[in-house]
């Protein structure tokens, strides 16, 4: 009998695919994208040296106080900013999106869509 691969299973094959192709370096990071089912985390990795540079998620204090008023998509837009502020506090304008296995709708464009508002390009 066949088993069926669960949907994160699936995502994690897409994933690796990806990251084949696209890696950060010191000047331009990788913008990943990690989603649970409530909450969303971002993180701008240096692939070269292996570290992250920064990060921001849903589950910040600065951003629990707006959870009431925000759906999920909000939230990960307000997120998206969060991290753009920070990258741009360290002095980082461009990166590479890495979207993580997950289709670029809902709260991962979300993401996409506050960084760049935030001042990040890719």
């Amino acid at each position: 009998m066949i088993q069926k691969k669960d949907k994160n299973a699936l995502r994690k094959v897409r994933h690796d695919r990806v990251r084949k192709k696209i890696a950060g370096t010191p000047e331009r990071p990788r913008l990943n994208v990690y989603r649970s089912l409530n909450h969303i985390y971002v993180q701008l990795i240096d692939d070269v040296a292996g570290h992250t540079v920064a990060s921001a998620s849903s589950m910040e204090a600065a951003l629990k106080a707006k959870a009431d008023e925000l759906n999920k998509v909000g939230m990960a837009k307000e997120v998206g900013k969060l991290l753009a502020q920070r990258a741009a506090e360290k002095g980082y304008k461009t990166v590479v999106f890495d979207r993580g296995g997950y289709v670029y709708t809902g709260r991962v464009a979300a993401i996409a869509e506050g960084a760049r508002e935030g001042g990040l390009e890719f």
